[in-house]
């Protein structure tokens, strides 16, 4: 074993984090060997004293101490095994009188945030937890929601040079064998690929990135994943990632939430109405005033018209580079208010709508009822649920405008007719993203 202490000390030579610190575990000489910034060393060699006292007191044998401490590897020949148990956190403990090594559970340093409220999803009425980045903590919530035997998890080591550790989880009865026999197999198929961020896992589970909405819904709220879970989907859980990436991914995702089942029945329809209408308002309502503006004024009665052409007095170009140019600005307003400080970001995004937006109608640049527009359409676009799919909600109406400047009103029916075909085209292993998904039990589903 003294081999392999020299190979990993050499391979970490030049690395200051990496310790190498001889012991004495039940009079047999040892070495203890990781990483500082992951183990609390103090604390793990008091702790391996005071088991190797319990079990000198217990008559313990050699053999038996070492099982006790973790997984024995009775000849540990592989540096690759070593190197990749000491990166996760892992204490490699050698014995010097014969070739045994344990790889043990150490007093790990506290480098992950305890479990806290959501930040990206609001929960009005139901569970206040949110994931956090360390997937096996992940689990554990899920676990503590979905209280069964029938909840599956396997997790996998992929990766080569950078290895992370990624997690499948689905409800055993309800998921379909088929579609979970897929994700294993092109994750075991793929398993070298190494997985850095959301367009890695698209490619690595064979997903086109290009795609404008993911194959996956992503939540970071564990109540929502339960559900997902009692309806026959599979989860995946990646290590270091707040989030749970849900197979497959459907369009009603965007308007029901599990929270919304903690108030009566009409009160959740008329929740989910408004999203679907905030979704239609995002649509339309830009291109239906380029189009009743500049291509289709007739549609409009007279007293509408002239107020229309009112405001827009004095403005010196037309209607489609007016609300282009103001989309614009708000899509810079939204993105800044994302990205500056929390303290400041809301005051300054908020003062400076307000300033702008007057200034500009003052100017003459936009006219009154163009703000109004842009007001309820940026109200409308947050109503939907998951910021993925209110991202590609802000995206898609652009497209609508340009119709509408040039085909007028039905200019807006043609966008809406390739939406709804582009949604109806996108499918995840064979299920369309615009199905209704259902359990493998009927009666089960909720």
């Amino acid at each position: 074993m003294t081999s392999l202490v020299q190979r990993l000390s050499k391979t970490f030579e030049h690395d200051n984090d990496f310790f190498a610190i001889p012991a004495y575990l039940s009079d047999a000489p040892a070495m203890l060997i990781g990483f500082k910034s992951l183990i609390d060393v103090p604390s793990t060699k008091i702790g391996l004293q005071q088991h190797c006292e319990s079990a000198s007191l217990a008559r313990m044998s050699l053999d038996r101490l070492k099982a006790s401490l973790g997984d024995v590897k009775p000849d540990l020949a592989d540096e690759g095994e070593a190197i990749g148990a000491i990166l996760k956190g892992k204490l490699l403990i050698c014995f010097e009188e014969d070739s045994a090594c344990v790889i043990a559970d150490p007093v790990l340093k506290k480098l992950d945030r305890q479990v806290d409220q959501p930040t990206t999803e609001n929960v009005l009425h139901g569970s206040f937890n949110a994931f956090i980045e360390d997937s096996h903590a992940n689990i554990g919530i899920l676990r503590k929601q979905v209280q069964s035997e029938k909840l599956r998890v396997h997790t996998y080591v992929i990766g080569s040079e950078e290895t992370t550790s990624l997690s499948l989880l689905y409800y055993d009865g309800k998921a379909d064998p088929a579609f979970i026999a897929k994700i294993k197999h092109q994750i075991e198929s793929n398993r070298n690929r190494c997985v850095r961020n959301l367009q890695g896992l698209a490619r690595y589970m064979g997903f086109n990135a290009w795609r404008t909405l993911s194959n996956f819904t992503q939540t970071e709220l564990p109540e929502e994943t339960a559900r997902y879970l009692r309806e026959g989907r599979a989860v995946l859980l990646l290590d270091q990632f707040p989030i749970a990436f849900v197979l497959p991914g459907l369009i009603l995702d965007a308007f029901f939430l599990e929270s919304d089942r903690n108030m009566t029945v009409p009160l959740m329809v008329f929740m989910r109405s408004v999203r679907f209408v905030g979704v239609m308002a995002t649509l339309i309502l830009p291109a239906l005033y380029v189009a009743l503006v500049s291509v289709n004024p007739e549609v409009l009665r007279i007293e509408l018209a002239v107020s229309i052409a009112q405001s827009r007095e004095g403005i010196p170009y037309p209607v489609f580079l007016e609300i282009v140019l103001m989309l614009i600005i708000l899509e810079l307003i939204i993105e800044a208010s994302a990205r500056l400080p929390q303290r400041i970001g809301p005051t300054i995004t908020m003062v400076g709508g307000i300033i702008l937006g007057q200034a500009v109608v003052q100017a003459k640049l936009v006219s009154n009822i163009l703000i109004i527009i842009l007001a309820a359409v940026t109200i409308a676009n947050s109503t939907i649920v998951g910021l993925p799919q209110t991202i590609a909600l802000r995206s898609a109406k652009y497209m609508i405008v340009v119709l509408a400047a040039l085909f007028g009103v039905m200019g807006i029916l043609e966008g809406l007719a390739l939406v709804c075909a582009y949604l109806a085209s996108l499918t995840t292993y064979g299920v369309p993203y615009v199905s209704l998904y259902k359990t493998r039990n009927a009666n089960d589903h909720g």
